[in-house]
């Protein structure tokens, strides 16, 4: 017996309290009989309460702080002051060797504090999100709130449910025929999902408008045995998740952006 790949976003989603009524209650039904998926459940919620500890992140004592204020104050008193006339004003304090000291101090307290939270504001978990609501959707059955091949049928069903119109071309002609649309959540707003797909295999394409500071740049990744393609056009950000192989992903970006009318 193995851990199953594709739980993994769920037992994360359960371990966190994040997991809706109808997940729950299937997956619960899954670790019932499944070992390998409990003893992960508990690894993730051990690791969790490890995280959670006050002991964690130690703290540099006060003897410390004082030592490091006694250095700064002697370095900027044995400081001399430079060869120049005297100037009044804002100038004449930028030439002093104790506010030089002084404003190095500082420099280098917010330049640590940048290198501190720097790794908070490139973490994100869209990509985790997409893999769960990908996952999610097939799990419950429910892949689309709208079912038909028939764009005109799709496209003016999101109509009024979200503020933008996304483009759904009928690709059954390049082997990726439409299957429907549906609504779902990410990062805390609304999101299109427009659905289609390649033999047996569900692609689901999640369609928002572009964040302010997003680049233009194609994305391409594997997650948790998942493809993961991004890219952005006209305003629009596009997220395709599936298990295909990323080359037929790449094709499905392409006949897609190629059939693509706003």
């Amino acid at each position: 017996m193995t851990l199953h790949p594709d739980k993994l976003p769920l037992l994360h989603a359960l371990a966190d309290n994040e997991l809706d009524a109808a997940n729950a209650v299937a997956l619960e039904a899954h670790l019932r009989s499944c070992g390998d998926c409990r003893a992960e459940l508990e690894r993730i919620r051990a690791v969790r309460d490890l995280l959670a500890a006050p002991r964690l992140r130690d703290h540099a004592p006060g003897s410390l702080h004082a030592r490091v204020d006694a250095m700064l104050a002697a370095e900027g008193a044995a400081a001399p002051a430079p060869p120049r006339p005297p100037r009044a004003g804002l100038a004449a304090h930028v030439l002093n060797g104790r506010w030089a000291s002084g404003a190095l101090a500082g420099a280098l307290a917010a330049s640590l504090a940048l290198l501190v939270a720097m790794p908070q504001i490139a973490q994100t978990d869209t990509e985790e999100q997409l893999v769960q609501s990908h996952v999610r959707s097939l799990l419950v059955d429910h892949v689309v709130d709208v079912q038909t091949s028939d764009r005109h049928v799709v496209k003016p069903w999101f109509n009024g449910k979200i503020d933008f119109a996304p483009p759904v071309p009928e690709l059954a002609a390049s082997g990726f025929p439409l299957v429907g649309g549906r609504l779902d959540y990410i990062d805390d707003r609304a999101v299109a999902v427009i659905v289609y797909r390649r033999r047996l295999h569900t692609i689901n394409l999640f369609v928002r408008p572009a964040p302010t500071l997003s680049l233009p740049l194609g994305v391409a990744m594997r997650r948790e045995g998942y493809s993961l393609l991004r890219w952005t056009a006209g305003g629009l950000e596009y997220w395709a998740v599936s298990d295909l192989d990323p080359k037929e992903m790449a094709l499905f970006r392409r006949d897609y952006a190629a059939q693509a009318v706003p």
